[in-house]
């Protein structure tokens, strides 16, 4: 937690502070949608693939708007890497700063972390110098999707950092309001969709642009002392509320472990283990016990093992309220440096679905001390793929991506959602079918939810769904899941669900189930997606049968299943 200078509360009253909080998250909210607006890549502007907060002087967190969910917490530590490797005294007005060195950045290297730097005029006060008062900062992560690694498209089978694209620990791209053309052009010839990725640079800086801007008129408006005081308010709101909300909790240490399906080099899995502990209105995370670092790329760096951890806590203390310093400043997460979930140079970091698995894995631990707080195995995984090549209508080279939903673990109080986008990712959205046929050599035979897939139970899991493509043009598809090898857990009596699946030339002889992985297809060519179902919460038996039935009607649970898992009859349609 950043260290913050003492402010009176009692100098503002409490409907300043909700103005001025109000002012804080529109200026973050603007950003979100300047950046939605301009950006040229579908994974920013459709799936909403990003990141934006606003910071005071002190690198303390103070305003962001919905984007990738872990990415909400990321941010924080990239941006104190990042000022801690440029200097504060070598930013000024108008500077932006990029990051993607993944040990700084909390992410792989397309993460692209820009921030910049606000200054109040010199003319606005009298205590400033040239460059006039630094007041805080505004950042937005967004996902790139090309920086030159040793393959197109996500990198699967990476050994060190170097084969993952080009990296900056903190560079400025603009200078004093002016673009740093050598960096532009760096960026440009070290990209195989060049204007893709400055389009998206572009988006960001707009999206900063507005940040600062909004950002100073609020200042403005309120004076820079009535501001800091009406976040200093929040701040200790929010840290006294997440601490109270801990000490309501099961108080103890819970162990769990896990296993990846692989590290992309070999097909060994990859032991998890985490002990999550609560007391005394803290929440420590401990990663001890976990694989020694993997060869391939699905290590955390350690600021990405923060972030996970800092959703979890967010959602078991404060789900509904905005995020900010005081809401994480509980939590504590332990990791040894050279482990999976603690990534050191040259540790390869691109494939981070480690972090997607070890979220369930925290919520696994959890549920021996609460299991009516937390929902059984979210599909255990995001069931993510991507295709590249060269299209046929336009001869340019392409890369496109999408993030399938699975089924949600059921709960001690409802049944879990179906087909809907992994809980660490629930505030991002799948790449449109039509997208992703205008912009490939893919063709969607079947879109529908996957009957049975969702663990029974009083609550059953959801259900997963199934995709079938036909590709028209010839590429290489890639699939990216760490958790087909098991399948996702049940809680309090609950049956597991189905396993994420993906199979390759299904009904030919070279058919063949995958899970990270890089094939080449050709016209004719067909997989086959399957994803998870959530895990079951309770007895089936102890299920209403007018759930069952209606489950039925709606397709989810089969009439056989009906019969044979919750004893109801329940006629063929």
């Amino acid at each position: 937690m950043s260290e913050h200078p003492a402010v009176d509360p009692a100098a503002v009253d409490a409907v300043t502070v909700e103005v001025v909080r109000s002012y804080l998250l529109a200026a973050a909210q603007e950003m979100r949608t300047t950046l939605v607006r301009t950006a040229f890549n579908p994974v920013i502007y459709e799936v909403l693939d990003f990141g934006i907060s606003l910071y005071d002087e002190h690198l303390a967190l103070i305003a962001e708007a919905p984007g990738l969910t872990f990415f909400l917490g990321a941010n924080d530590f990239s941006l104190r890497k990042g000022v801690e490797h440029v200097g504060r005294e070598n930013l000024h007005p108008g500077d932006i700063v990029m990051l993607n060195y993944p040990y700084w950045n909390a992410a792989h290297a397309y993460d692209a972390t820009l921030f910049a730097p606000v200054f109040l005029p010199p003319e606005s006060t009298e205590t400033s110098g040239g460059d006039g008062f630094l007041v805080g900062f505004v950042c937005v992560r967004a996902h790139w999707m090309d920086l030159g690694a040793k393959d197109p498209g996500y990198v699967l089978d990476s050994t060190d950092v170097h084969q993952e694209g080009l990296l900056f620990p903190g560079t400025k791209v603009y200078s004093r309001g002016e673009p740093v053309r050598d960096i532009h052009d760096l960026i440009r010839f070290n990209s195989r969709l060049p204007d893709l990725v400055l389009g998206d640079l572009h988006a960001q800086v707009a999206a900063i642009r507005t940040g600062e801007r909004r950002l100073l008129e609020t200042i403005t408006k309120f004076s820079k002392p009535t501001v800091d005081a009406a976040v200093a308010v929040v701040r200790a709101r929010s840290e006294a509320r997440t601490r109270a909300a801990l000490a309501a909790l099961p108080q103890g240490s819970w162990t769990a472990e896990d296993w990846l399906d692989d590290d992309g080099i070999t097909a060994d899995p990859i032991r998890m283990r985490v002990t999550v502990t609560i007391a005394d209105g803290t929440f420590t995370v401990d990663f001890a016990g976990s694989a020694p670092a993997a060869r391939g790329p699905v290590n955390m760096p350690f600021g990405a093992t923060i972030a996970l951890c800092k959703v979890v806590l967010k959602a078991l203390t404060g789900p509904d309220e905005p995020g900010d310093e005081g809401s994480t400043a509980p939590l504590t997460v332990l990791a040894e440096p050279g482990t999976l979930f603690h990534a050191v140079y040259p540790a390869p970091t691109f494939t981070l679905w480690t972090g997607i698995v070890a979220l369930e894995l925290v919520h696994k631990a959890l549920a021996q001390g609460m299991p009516d707080r937390v929902p059984a195995s979210s599909g255990g995984d995001v069931p993510g793929f991507m295709m590249v090549g060269t299209h046929q209508d336009t001869g340019e080279f392409y890369a496109i991506s999408n993030n399938d939903p699975v089924g949600w673990g059921g709960t001690a109080e409802h049944d879990g959602l179906d087909a809907t986008i992994h809980l660490s990712e629930s505030t991002v959205r799948s790449t449109p079918l039509e997208v992703l046929e205008a912009r490939s050599g893919m063709l969607f035979e079947r879109l529908e939810m996957r009957t049975d897939s969702g663990g029974a139970g009083r609550y059953r899991g959801g259900v997963g769904i199934r995709r079938d493509i036909r590709f028209v043009q010839p590429g290489e598809f890639l699939s990216v899941i760490k958790k087909t090898g098991s399948a996702p857990w049940a809680l309090d009596g609950g049956q597991q669900s189905d396993p994420n699946q993906v199979i390759v030339f299904p009904g030919t002889e070279r058919e063949r189930r995958i899970s990270t992985e890089r094939v080449v297809v050709e016209p004719g060519d067909r997989i086959t997606l399957l994803t998870a179902g959530g895990g079951g919460h309770g007895d089936p038996a102890d299920r209403d049968p007018a759930r069952v039935r209606d489950d039925v009607d709606q397709g989810l649970v089969s009439p056989e299943a009906a019969r044979t898992v919750y004893g109801i009859g329940v006629r063929d349609a």
